[in-house]
């Protein structure tokens, strides 16, 4: 029997953040101890609103979501309406939510877990920019001796940038939270763009979304006359697709977030390897790029799995198959 993995989501939602979450919600081999948001995608106010309303759309009001930090470490905050709109989540249009944002700093959660855990038993798995990490590790440096690992989609290598010629979104906007979480010293897994653009949302694969019926429960909480879950997270790509297409000038928009919690799922999917990473902090020309050693020139002791490849067709099997049961 697998054994339950305990993981903290963090995250700044985000359309392919709420896939991500509802995908980890609907699989019963991990056990969602909180989602802990972050300024990203859009401001903090948004990203917990946006993280209580795909609670609630998976019909898991039972999963606490916390407010993090409002702001980069260092720097003014860069978000990204102009992919995933005002809101973060545009598209079909969900109630605001109902459960109330749970009480308490999202950082001290993501401290108090991992304390109050067995050591080795918690992992982060962070969607959004590194801030709510980093700052966890600065208040209590001892965390890192017992987080399990940091799973993350973020940075890029053979796909350069996709905010700037060298630098992707997540790593981008809080550059020096992501350095002092690559140096700590806790084992990281990377799902960087190499990966992401690999699982495009094709039109074939996104109607099978469309197409989904939901589990017999969901239908009955979202009500009659009211999109399926899967019409809503055909909404959501639909939306943010528009921007990616014509961006990228591929079939599909790569389905970022979803592959981290894939990969806890099933890790088989994807193939990489340990190189040591290093983010660019200083210069105005490549700030956030992760300096990934693939070839392993530098002599560096590895910090990271970075991952390539995905097997993208048994990647969306999983998608619709897990989301298809809520």
């Amino acid at each position: 029997m697998t054994q339950t993995q305990k993981i903290i989501i963090d995250t700044d939602p985000g359309q392919d953040d709420a896939v991500a979450i509802l995908l980890a919600l609907a699989s019963p081999e991990l056990d969602v101890l909180a989602v802990t948001a972050v300024a990203g995608n859009v401001p903090l106010v948004l990203t917990h609103t946006n993280a209580r309303k795909i609670c609630e759309l998976a019909g898991r009001r039972d999963v606490p979501v916390y407010a993090g930090c409002d702001r980069p470490l260092a720097r003014d905050l860069v978000t990204a309406e102009y992919i995933h709109g005002v809101s973060g989540l545009d598209g079909i249009s969900l109630p605001e939510p109902q459960m109330p944002l749970s009480e308490g700093d999202g950082v001290d959660v993501i401290i108090n877990h991992v304390m109050n855990e067995p050591a080795g038993t918690v992992s982060l798995c962070v969607l959004g920019p590194l801030t709510n990490i980093a700052t966890a590790l600065r208040r209590a440096p001892q965390i890192a001796d017992r987080v399990k690992q940091i799973v993350l989609m973020g940075g890029a290598y053979f796909e350069v940038g996709n905010v700037t010629p060298a630098a992707e979104f997540n790593i981008y906007v809080d550059p020096e939270a992501a350095q002092a979480v690559f140096q700590s010293g806790i084992r990281i897994v990377v799902l960087p763009l190499d990966v992401t653009h690999k699982a495009l949302t094709t039109p074939a694969r996104v109607a099978r979304f469309r197409e989904m019926a939901g589990g017999a429960e969901n239908r009955a909480r979202l009500g009659r006359g009211q999109p399926s879950i899967g019409e809503v997270v055909a909404s959501w790509i639909d939306f943010f697709e528009r921007f990616d297409v014509e961006k990228y000038g591929a079939e599909g928009a790569p389905l970022h977030d979803p592959c981290v919690i894939a990969y806890l799922l099933a890790p088989e999917l994807f193939k990489g390897r340990e190189v040591n990473v290093e983010i660019e902090v200083d210069s105005p020309l490549t700030r956030g790029m992760t300096v990934a050693d693939w070839w392993r020139v530098t002599g560096r002791e590895a910090n990271a799995l970075f991952l390539r490849d995905v097997d993208a067709d048994a990647f969306f099997d999983l998608l619709v198959t897990r989301i298809g049961r809520l």
